[in-house]
């Protein structure tokens, strides 16, 4: 614990110190919340990113603490507070660490009908580890520092504290007596984890030699721990193919020969068949829930697995077969490396793997070369393939956008990193502002539909205002075209009727929107001016909005199912 005493300050200037002491450069708030304390936060220079909304301001830290490891700050007042809470889902979801601040209503207001105030714990339950009530300044010392350390270590998630006052001004007045910083350290993913024992790594060993046909599938969990060098180690020197989940997308290149793309309800049909195909399963800082396994059907119930995780509850939690190696990935696999020997008959695993992944590009090929107008998004995918810098962060919304993202999009650099919307449509925008600013000197490109892009469009002022350097590619196909073949068979049988009123909208120029808001707007329409149009939004390091119009018919890549399934 840090001894950096000094006088008693005021509740407004231990907070604002105290963001310093964790290193967070930026905060993401809706007025009203804490103003003394974001005043102070300017002579310490903190950024304050005022939002448009309690949820874009939830995203925006959302993304910076996926794309930095450290914790994200956000907040709101109390009349903001349950809109704070649905931002969170998202965080919740992928596993982020945010600490979330809301004012609340001072005690003798409380339960006698005060103006729009409910209580907020239940609010945060489902979407926090935890929240704690701050009644007095004098508990910041030992509350802000629990927040930080709780949202990051083990598994990382968001906690929320609710701060006395409506917008936590009896907190920012109240006098700090003993103002002990928290320990520097807590305001990131930490860099020493528990580690797996050995005896655990030796069973998965010993399970990983009697394989014929292994495979890797890996999550977010992985890449949070810093283990893409020990994951391309392990593909590479035991010829085990890769696959991941969403939000591990980019854990190794994905044009790598190992990588067999994602697994589950958003994947391409090799991954999927690969994993079904798979004798032995080794589960990487992912917890094998219905979107990476298909439902539940890849791999299949009882295939033998191997489950790596620093969060000792998710280990069988899906896949009961299971050799539980509880600690470090990073570390766990580079164990596993050490003490394994390839076999001859994974060379021909990974060869066939490689093959069936090759057949299937090969065949899609052609799609990402169309010239087609409306431009189909398989050729927009390769073009943001190839115009995105070997250190760039691309951003996904949800639905068809991690689709298409997760099957047609390739990020060939280890430098590179996808941030991917874990179910909340709109995230992406707001999200990848965050991630810039979080990321300061990398290159920025957000992917969204225009559906979700309509969600939070009102942050293109919020771009404009602070000059945040992303690129934002809008999908623009006038609806939600993952929809459109289900609202269309609804529709069977039946006479006249417009299905269109159900999932379809717009036109919008959403480039003309840009620029009214300040922010530069492109308008493409001809797939020959996709590649030149990325190429120098990207480099300019400025606002860019790129509105590209794409055909809502073309479907992206449906998963693989087992025969019978």
């Amino acid at each position: 614990m840090s001894t950096n005493r000094t006088a008693p300050k005021n509740g407004a200037r231990y907070i604002a110190e105290s963001f310093r002491q964790l290193g967070v450069s930026h905060v993401f708030f809706m007025d009203a919340i804490l103003r003394p304390t974001l005043v102070e936060m300017e002579e310490l220079s903190i950024n304050r990113i005022l939002a448009h909304s309690e949820k874009s301001a939830a995203y925006m830290a959302d993304g910076y603490a996926r794309v930095s490891g450290r914790v994200g700050v956000c907040m709101a007042q109390s009349v903001g507070a349950a809109n704070l809470a649905a931002g969170l889902q998202d965080a919740y979801l992928h596993r982020a660490p945010i600490v979330a601040l809301t004012g609340r209503k001072e005690p003798m207001l409380r339960h006698r009908n005060a103006y729009q105030e409910v209580p907020h714990t239940p609010l945060y339950a489902s979407v926090t580890k935890d929240s704690l009530d701050v009644a007095e300044a004098r508990e910041l010392p030992h509350l802000l520092a629990q927040a930080f350390r709780q949202a990051a270590d083990g598994s990382p998630r968001p906690v929320h504290l609710d701060l006395n006052g409506l917008g936590g001004e009896i907190i920012e007045k109240g006098v700090v007596s003993d103002p002990v910083l928290p320990p520097a350290e807590l305001g990131r993913l930490p860099e020493d984890r528990p580690l797996a024992h050995p005896r655990s790594i030796a069973e998965a060993a010993r399970r990983l030699g009697e394989a014929e046909r292994p495979v890797l599938v890996v999550g977010a969990g992985a890449i949070q721990a810093d283990a893409q060098a020990e994951v391309l180690a392990l593909a590479e020197q035991l010829n085990i193919p890769v696959a991941t989940s969403l939000g591990g997308r980019a854990i190794i290149p994905t044009t790598h020969p190992r990588h067999v793309g994602t697994v589950g309800t958003y994947s391409a049909p090799p991954g999927n068949r690969l994993v079904y195909e798979a004798d032995l399963v080794i589960f990487v800082g992912c917890h094998a829930g219905d979107q990476p396994t298909n439902n539940y059907k890849v791999p299949a119930q009882g295939t033998p697995s191997v489950q790596i995780d620093l969060d000792g509850q998710e280990i069988g939690r899906n896949y009961p077969n299971v050799t539980k190696v509880w600690g470090c990935p990073k570390q766990a696999l580079a164990d596993l490396v050490e003490k394994t020997v390839a076999r001859p008959r994974w060379a021909d695993w990974a060869a066939h793997a490689a093959e069936v992944v090759g057949k299937w590009r090969a065949k899609m090929e052609p799609l990402s070369f169309s010239n087609a107008a409306p431009i189909r998004v398989e050729r927009l995918c390769r073009e943001i393939s190839e115009a995105l810098p070997e250190n760039g962060v691309l951003v996904a919304d949800t639905g068809y956008s991690g689709i298409w993202t997760a099957t047609m999009l390739d990020l060939p650099y280890a430098s590179q990193s996808y941030l991917r919307a874990a179910g909340s449509l709109g995230w992406a925008f707001p999200a990848a502002l965050g991630a810039q600013c979080g990321a300061p000197d990398r290159p920025v490109v957000c992917f969204s539909g225009d559906g979700a892009f309509y969600y939070h469009l009102s942050e293109l002022e919020t771009q404009k205002r602070w000059n945040i350097p992303v690129v934002t590619v809008i999908n623009n196909n006038s609806g939600f075209g993952q929809g459109t073949p289900k609202v269309a068979s609804f529709y069977e049988g039946r006479a006249g009727g417009n299905p269109a009123e159900i999932n379809r909208f717009g036109p919008t120029d959403f480039a003309a929107v840009a620029r009214d808001f300040g922010v530069e707007g492109i308008r493409v329409e001809d797939p020959a001016e996709l590649a030149p149009v990325l190429q120098n939004a990207i480099a300019a390091r400025k606002p860019v909005l790129i509105d590209v119009v794409t055909d809502i018919h073309p479907r992206a890549p449906e998963p693989w199912e087992p025969t019978g399934a």
